[in-house]
Protein backbone atom coordinates (compact mmCIF):
# COMPACT_ATOMS: atom_id res chain seq x y z
CA UNK A 1 0.00 0.00 0.00
CA UNK A 2 2.81 2.42 0.91
CA UNK A 3 4.61 1.64 -2.36
CA UNK A 4 1.42 2.22 -4.36
CA UNK A 5 0.83 5.55 -2.61
CA UNK A 6 4.42 6.56 -3.38
CA UNK A 7 3.96 5.73 -7.07
CA UNK A 8 0.71 7.72 -7.26
CA UNK A 9 2.34 10.69 -5.52
CA UNK A 10 5.29 10.54 -7.91
CA UNK A 11 2.92 10.38 -10.89
CA UNK A 12 1.07 13.54 -9.77
CA UNK A 13 4.37 15.29 -9.03
CA UNK A 14 5.55 14.61 -12.59
CA UNK A 15 2.21 15.54 -14.09
CA UNK A 16 2.06 18.94 -12.40
CA UNK A 17 5.77 19.61 -12.86
CA UNK A 18 5.61 19.06 -16.61
CA UNK A 19 2.31 20.90 -16.97
CA UNK A 20 3.62 23.88 -15.01
CA UNK A 21 6.70 24.20 -17.19
CA UNK A 22 5.29 23.86 -20.66
CA UNK A 23 7.20 26.81 -22.12
CA UNK A 24 10.96 26.72 -22.38
CA UNK A 25 12.88 29.98 -22.87
CA UNK A 26 16.11 29.42 -24.77
CA UNK A 27 19.15 31.64 -25.17
CA UNK A 28 19.68 32.67 -28.76
CA UNK A 29 22.25 34.83 -30.55
CA UNK A 30 21.81 36.59 -33.90
CA UNK A 31 23.63 33.85 -35.84
CA UNK A 32 21.29 31.24 -34.33
CA UNK A 33 18.26 33.37 -35.11
CA UNK A 34 19.38 33.73 -38.72
CA UNK A 35 19.96 29.96 -38.94
CA UNK A 36 16.53 29.29 -37.42
CA UNK A 37 14.90 31.43 -40.10
CA UNK A 38 17.11 30.17 -42.95
CA UNK A 39 16.71 26.46 -42.16
CA UNK A 40 13.24 26.54 -40.67
CA UNK A 41 10.33 24.66 -42.12
CA UNK A 42 8.03 27.65 -41.85
CA UNK A 43 7.72 29.98 -44.78
CA UNK A 44 6.73 33.09 -42.83
CA UNK A 45 8.39 34.41 -39.68
CA UNK A 46 7.17 37.14 -37.39
CA UNK A 47 9.99 37.97 -34.97
CA UNK A 48 9.01 40.31 -32.16
CA UNK A 49 11.67 42.01 -30.04
CA UNK A 50 10.36 42.87 -26.57
CA UNK A 51 11.26 42.99 -22.86
CA UNK A 52 9.50 42.29 -19.57
CA UNK A 53 10.03 45.91 -18.47
CA UNK A 54 8.52 47.42 -21.66
CA UNK A 55 4.82 48.32 -21.16
CA UNK A 56 3.99 48.68 -24.90
CA UNK A 57 5.69 45.32 -25.53
CA UNK A 58 3.63 43.60 -22.87
CA UNK A 59 0.46 45.22 -24.19
CA UNK A 60 0.97 43.84 -27.70
CA UNK A 61 2.15 40.30 -26.80
CA UNK A 62 -1.43 38.90 -26.83
CA UNK A 63 -1.74 40.06 -30.46
CA UNK A 64 1.20 37.83 -31.46
CA UNK A 65 -0.36 34.93 -29.57
CA UNK A 66 -3.67 35.50 -31.37
CA UNK A 67 -1.96 35.77 -34.78
CA UNK A 68 -0.23 32.43 -34.30
CA UNK A 69 -3.38 30.74 -32.99
CA UNK A 70 -5.61 32.00 -35.79
CA UNK A 71 -3.09 31.08 -38.50
CA UNK A 72 -1.76 27.80 -37.09
CA UNK A 73 -2.75 25.94 -40.25
CA UNK A 74 -0.40 28.20 -42.25
CA UNK A 75 3.37 27.89 -42.29
CA UNK A 76 3.87 30.66 -39.76
CA UNK A 77 6.34 30.87 -36.90
CA UNK A 78 5.99 33.65 -34.35
CA UNK A 79 9.24 34.07 -32.41
CA UNK A 80 9.29 36.25 -29.32
CA UNK A 81 12.81 37.48 -28.62
CA UNK A 82 13.29 39.08 -25.22
CA UNK A 83 15.92 41.80 -24.90
CA UNK A 84 16.05 41.50 -21.11
CA UNK A 85 19.51 41.07 -19.60
CA UNK A 86 20.73 37.47 -19.62
CA UNK A 87 21.00 37.65 -15.81
CA UNK A 88 17.20 38.15 -15.68
CA UNK A 89 16.35 34.87 -17.44
CA UNK A 90 15.48 32.89 -14.29
CA UNK A 91 14.18 35.74 -12.13
CA UNK A 92 12.12 37.72 -14.66
CA UNK A 93 11.72 36.20 -18.12
CA UNK A 94 10.77 32.60 -17.32
CA UNK A 95 8.25 33.59 -14.59
CA UNK A 96 6.79 36.23 -16.94
CA UNK A 97 6.36 33.70 -19.76
CA UNK A 98 4.67 31.26 -17.36
CA UNK A 99 2.42 33.93 -15.86
CA UNK A 100 1.32 35.16 -19.30
CA UNK A 101 1.01 31.56 -20.56
CA UNK A 102 2.80 32.40 -23.82
CA UNK A 103 2.49 29.65 -26.42
CA UNK A 104 4.81 31.02 -29.11
CA UNK A 105 8.51 30.20 -29.08
CA UNK A 106 10.28 32.50 -26.62
CA UNK A 107 13.98 33.31 -26.67
CA UNK A 108 16.29 35.55 -24.70
CA UNK A 109 18.78 37.33 -26.92
CA UNK A 110 22.27 36.25 -25.91
CA UNK A 111 24.32 39.15 -27.27
CA UNK A 112 26.51 41.56 -25.34
CA UNK A 113 26.83 44.52 -27.73
CA UNK A 114 23.43 46.09 -28.48
CA UNK A 115 24.66 48.27 -31.33
CA UNK A 116 26.19 45.28 -33.08
CA UNK A 117 23.09 43.08 -32.91
CA UNK A 118 20.78 46.00 -33.77
CA UNK A 119 22.74 46.69 -36.97
CA UNK A 120 22.70 43.00 -37.89
CA UNK A 121 18.93 42.78 -37.50
CA UNK A 122 18.12 46.07 -39.24
CA UNK A 123 20.62 48.90 -39.85
CA UNK A 124 17.86 51.54 -39.66
CA UNK A 125 16.66 50.29 -36.24
CA UNK A 126 17.07 52.95 -33.54
CA UNK A 127 17.05 50.22 -30.89
CA UNK A 128 13.64 51.09 -29.45
CA UNK A 129 11.15 48.36 -28.63
CA UNK A 130 8.72 46.91 -29.39
CA UNK A 131 10.03 46.12 -32.85
CA UNK A 132 9.02 43.38 -35.24
CA UNK A 133 10.71 41.73 -38.20
CA UNK A 134 8.52 40.06 -40.83
CA UNK A 135 10.24 37.53 -43.11
CA UNK A 136 8.83 35.55 -46.00
CA UNK A 137 11.21 33.96 -48.46
CA UNK A 138 13.66 36.75 -49.36
CA UNK A 139 11.28 39.55 -48.39
CA UNK A 140 11.95 41.33 -45.08
CA UNK A 141 10.05 44.16 -43.43
CA UNK A 142 11.05 45.76 -40.16
CA UNK A 143 8.56 47.76 -38.12
CA UNK A 144 9.61 49.74 -35.07
CA UNK A 145 6.37 50.42 -33.19
CA UNK A 146 3.59 48.88 -31.11
CA UNK A 147 0.85 47.03 -32.98
CA UNK A 148 -2.86 46.69 -32.52
CA UNK A 149 -4.08 43.28 -33.62
CA UNK A 150 -5.53 44.75 -36.83
CA UNK A 151 -2.23 46.42 -37.71
CA UNK A 152 -0.29 43.23 -37.03
CA UNK A 153 -2.68 41.19 -39.16
CA UNK A 154 -2.43 43.72 -42.00
CA UNK A 155 1.39 43.58 -41.98
CA UNK A 156 1.33 39.77 -41.89
CA UNK A 157 -1.05 39.58 -44.83
CA UNK A 158 1.06 42.01 -46.91
CA UNK A 159 3.93 39.49 -47.06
Amino acid sequence: MKNKLLKISFFFFLLFSVKGYNQNVKLLNIDQLNERVKNGKDSTYVVNFWATWCAPCIKELPHFEKLAAEHKSEKLAVLLVSLDFKSKLESNVIPFVKRKNLKNEVFLLNESDPQQFIDRIEPSWSGSIPATLFIKNNKRKFVENEFTYEQLLTEYKKL
